[in-house]
Order: C-alpha cells, then structure tokens, then sequence
C-alpha cells in the first residue's frame, strides 16, 4: 500500500468512507481560491462532522507531519486556504449550525463551517443582527472569518470579528482540544484565546465553534450614494462621517471605472447621468429614522455633486450592487492581484491617487481598481493585466503603503500571497515572538504552512 492510500485509509477511518473526497475533480474546488490564481495538486479533502473528529485528524496528520490546511468557505482572496504543496485540506463544512441563542443578552453559539448569513439570519429570528457583514455572506464561514478576522462593510461601527469573539473551541496543532464557551461576555483573566485565535489563519489549529456577541437590530436605516467631483473629496468625507453621524453603520468609498465595469458586467443602469468622479456609499441605521440626520451631514460635506437615497429596501439593495458587485466584476476581466491594506486617516487620498500611477508606471497594460471600506481608510487594490505569478506591482504597491505608515493586510490577511512581506507589518523582534507562538500551538509546523509566516520566520526553539 502507498503512503497515500494508507493516509486515506486512516482518514476514512477517523470520519467515515464517504467524507475522503480524493476525486480530483470533486475536489478542484477545495484546491482553488475564490480568485483563480492559486491552485494546489490533487490532495485528500476531509471532512470531519465533530471536535473529536478534527483533534483525531490532526493528531494523526501531527505524527507522521503531514501539513493540513483549514478550510471554511474557501471565499478567501490571499492563497491563505489552498493546499498549495499537497496538504489535506481539513474542510468544515460539515461541522456547521447555529447551536444556541442567549435571545435575552444577545449572545450565539455557532459551529465553525456555519455561513454568517446563517448567523445573520439566526440573530434577527431573535430580535438582534450580527455586527459583520460582508458580500460573501451565504458562502464565508463562522471560522474562516475568525482566522482571517475579516471585517466587512459594517466594521465602521460594529468593529472587526475579533470585536464579536468572546469564546471559542480550537483544536491546536498537536491535537489537543482548548474551550472557553462558557458564556461570559468579559473575561479578564490575562491571555485571552479568542483574541490570540482571531487573525491566526488557521497556523495555530482550527477554530471548531465560537461563542459571538450579537448587535442590537435597528428596524430603521437609510442608504444613500453620494457622487463627488473629486477622489479628495470623497476620500476625506469618507474619513469624516464616523464623527459626524453617530448612526452610521456603512462607508464605502468607489471610483467611477469600478462603477462603469459594474455596470457593464450586471447589466445596470448607472445610478446617475454623470458617472466620472468617486463616490461614497453611506448607511445609517436606528430605532427612529436616521434620514433627517443623514440629509444634514450629506448637505455639509463639500464636493458633492449627486446624491441617490434609498427609499425602500428594493432600493437599498440596488445602491449596494454597485459597491458589493466590484469583486465579482473585476474577475470578468482578469485573474486580479489583490491587495487588501490601509493607511493613516488624511492618507486615503494619497493612496487612492497614488497607487494607480505606480502600478502603470511599473506595468502599462494593467489596470488597477480602488474600493474598498473608506469609513476606516481601507482600500482594497485589485491589480488586472498582470501574470498571476508575476508579484512586481505587489511588492511596488505595498511598499508605497508601509511609506504612508499603513498596514499590507487590513482584510484578507496574509495568506500566501503577503508572506514574504510580512516584515513590512512586523519588526525582528515581533516575528520571534510570532514564531513561539506559533511553536507553543503547532511545535510540528504542520498547520497551514507557508502561511502568515514564512517557515523561516519561526521555529520550535524560537
């Protein structure tokens, strides 16, 4: 018998026959990401339905170091969830549903392969919503956007998933089984695991359920697309609303070429004559109905040219196809480079103005494409006309950013795609520390390797 059939035999084993995809063409679409530029080999896809079954997984994969690589979703951008060397993929979607809701304090407890909209749709059954959001909603899961700590379109007021964490179970990479599910909203008993967790990109063992803290549901909320004449001028009143409009929830910042090719690739109507300029889109949400409010500080922001307000939610869910569409358009044009970063609030500007130029000055034919959450001064960077493994503009772009004092992952995370960047968001220093870490969960390097940390970046000695 192969190595490799005495490794799926002992797979079907721990979690039964039919749940060791091995066909190569059942299992394609746990070797690719979302964007088509990273695939791995054919590998074993398991599938495990319980904590057990993934800590008997790992422990196995752990004694005879063969890498795993977790997977959610698999709606990540950055290469962090593909098996890039062969690794099993340990696929969660199998260990999913909301278990429980505490309706009266506002608190739910979900398996890790659990879509968030599954946990938006459990929140509001009882009265309260979810405080991330984002356009993958129905695909992305409970844990992959725990490992990336994905943030959304709402973090401008809920904050990023690490803000809606308050317990979870993992499995670490020596196979043992750490929970605090308790129920406490606070703990303050020093290192606090979802903290450490959230972030980790599946290098320190697989998040199998979360205990998540709910946000309150507000019944009323206005939408409006604001149109400016100048990428300045949205950019700083993207930076601005927060402080100006306590019941804002969204702010998007887009360009007109991301409008038109939304456009053009859905069949839409523009959602005004003119389309040149940048535009920003603004929701507000409350008990009483924020649109007096909105109107007052759409009506001090200078520049603006245009305005779109939603009138009901057929309205509401039109204006934000022109914003949650951009992923989905862009892939229509080309595999895309993508680059999730941000900067300094009064640096949004510079870097949408900025970013563009670099990349045409280094690789004329490509087109660059902004947008992404301006609220927090969060840009998403999608490079097209590039060779996928050609990551010249990458290196340019994000080292422009590390100039303006931003961070190269305020999204996405690192992945595969970032790694060999990651000096830029940390020192010597930390990157030791990053790698005891690493050490102290996984001392056989074997989740998700080459992810986050290059495997020179840490070691088991530290």
């Amino acid at each position: 018998m192969t190595p490799e059939e005495t490794l799926g035999r002992a797979l079907r084993d721990i979690v039964g026959g039919g749940n060791v995809l091995d066909d190569p063409e059942v299992t394609a679409r746990y070797r690719r990401d979302w964007t088509g530029r990273f695939h791995g080999p054919p590998t074993p896809v398991v599938r495990p339905s319980s904590t057990e079954q993934v800590a008997a997984t790992i422990t196995y994969c752990r004694d005879r170091e063969v890498g795993i690589v977790p997977q959610g979703g698999n709606t990540g951008l950055v290469g962090g969830s593909v098996p890039l060397a062969g690794e099993v993929v340990l696929s969660l979607d199998r260990l999913a549903g909301v278990e429980s809701v505490t309706a009266h304090a506002g608190v739910l407890t979900a398996a890790a392969g659990t879509t968030i909209g599954d946990v938006q749709r459990a929140a509001r059954e009882h009265g309260w919503d979810y405080g991330v959001d984002l356009a993958s909603r129905d695909t992305a899961t409970v844990g992959g956007t725990i490992a990336t700590n994905a943030c959304g379109t709402r973090a401008v007021r809920y904050g990023d998933t690490r803000h809606q964490v308050v317990g979870v179970e993992v499995v670490t990479g020596e196979g043992v089984t750490l929970s605090n599910l308790g129920g406490t909203l606070r703990d303050n008993t020093g290192y606090h695991l979802p903290s450490i967790v959230t972030g980790s990109e599946g290098t320190l063992g697989v998040v199998t359920r979360a205990r998540l803290r709910l946000a309150a549901s507000y019944s009323l909320r206005t939408t409006a697309l604001l149109r400016f004449g100048s990428v300045g001028d949205a950019a700083l009143a993207a930076e601005s609303i927060r402080g100006l409009l306590p019941t804002v929830e969204s702010v998007e910042l887009f360009l007109a070429d991301g409008l038109e090719l939304v456009c053009a690739a859905f069949d839409l109507a523009p959602p005004f004559t003119e389309t040149t300029g940048a535009y920003v889109l603004i929701e507000a949400a409350d008990l009483r109905d924020p649109t007096v409010e909105l109107s007052e500080v759409v009506g001090s922001l200078p520049g603006v040219v245009d305005v779109a307000v939603a009138e009901d939610d057929a309205a509401r869910r039109r204006l934000w196809r022109y914003r949650e569409e951009h992923t989905a358009a862009i892939s229509t044009v080309g595999i895309p480079h993508k680059l999730d970063v941000a900067v300094p609030p009064g640096s949004l500007a510079e870097l949408v103005e900025r970013a563009p130029l670099l990349v045409s000055s280094i690789a004329p034919r490509a087109r660059t494409w902004l947008f992404g959450h301006g609220g927090e001064s969060a840009l998403h960077i999608n490079i097209t006309g590039v060779d996928p493994d050609d990551d010249t503009v990458d290196d340019a772009v994000l080292r422009l950013v590390g100039e303006l004092h931003g961070t190269i992952s305020a999204e996405h995370g690192i992945g595969r795609a970032k790694a060999r960047w990651i000096e830029l968001a940390h020192g010597p220093a930390e990157l030791q520390l990053l790698g005891r870490i690493k050490a102290a969960f996984d001392p056989s390097g074997i989740m998700n390797p080459g992810v986050l940390l290059p495997r020179t970046g840490w070691s088991a000695d530290g």
